[in-house]
């Protein structure tokens, strides 16, 4: 583990019975980078993510997580029986009860007008949208969002991947990030780790875009926009309602 790592895996394993669903698995993330897993279903996604947050214990290797590590983690999905009556508010003062840090987080998240809306009347976007703002409120210095697109529009999608690019920018945090949107999320992130039980490659979006165990998975015509890094990132305004900022086109300098 590098001084400087938040979370360092080395040699991770993990089986149920006789089923192996993680071999051998190497992963380190360091401050302030985004680092996207992606993989099929039944990869070991949602495994890995529990290794790393502590949910469960690896049958072999080892986890480091630094001492200052503190995480804040977005769930993939929020089910709340539909006769509670629970404001969104209400939601994020479960974990932090200052009602103004509450207010601060949904408004950095563009929903700060919600703060009274029942969390049953919220749409896709705007549940995503409270599920960040709940895990800004940890402070965290490690965003992990097990994919923060789902149940969003594609309308949607763009702003709220922009939106978790500027919370980096601002708050100065690593993100660990699960996705599924190959084309948006490669285009927003520093490192890619493609798993399948094991790790299959990883590397920066570039090197496995081309990488012969990517193209095995994801086929030949997988393609996905990756800039390079000569120009500032435009991500200072994001749509307080969860609409799609206006798309660039693939190389003019900008994140699409």
């Amino acid at each position: 583990m590098t001084s400087a790592a938040l979370v360092d895996m080395h040699g991770v394993g993990k089986h149920y019975g006789d089923h192996v669903v993680l071999q051998n698995i190497d992963l380190e993330i360091e401050p302030r980078r985004i680092v996207t897993l992606i993989g099929p279903n039944g990869a070991g996604k949602t495994t890995l993510v529990k290794v790393l947050l502590g949910l469960t214990s690896p049958d072999t290797g080892s986890i480091h997580r630094s001492k200052d590590l503190r995480v804040g983690y977005m769930p993939q999905k929020l089910h709340i029986e539909p006769t509670l009556p629970l404001s969104v508010g209400r939601f994020l003062q479960i974990v932090e009860r200052d009602k103004t840090a509450c207010l601060q987080a949904l408004e950095r998240t563009g929903i700060g007008h919600l703060f009274k809306r029942p969390v049953q009347g919220l749409s896709g976007g705007e549940t995503q949208r409270m599920l960040l703002a709940r895990a800004l409120l940890r402070r965290p210095n490690l965003l992990v969002l097990d994919e923060p697109v789902q149940g969003v529009d594609v309308t949607g999608q763009e702003a709220l991947y922009r939106l978790i690019a500027s919370l980096r920018q601002e708050f100065g945090c690593a993100i660990f990030m699960v996705s599924h949107n190959l084309h948006l999320v490669m285009a927003a992130t520093d490192e890619v780790v493609c798993l399948n039980g094991h790790v299959c490659c990883s590397g920066t979006p570039n090197q496995v875009s081309t990488d012969p165990a990517f193209v095995a998975l994801f086929g030949e015509k997988t393609a996905f926009y990756v800039h390079d890094h000569d120009h500032h990132h435009d991500i200072e305004h994001v749509p307080a309602t969860g609409q799609s900022a206006p798309s660039r086109r693939a190389g003019d300098g900008h994140h699409v």
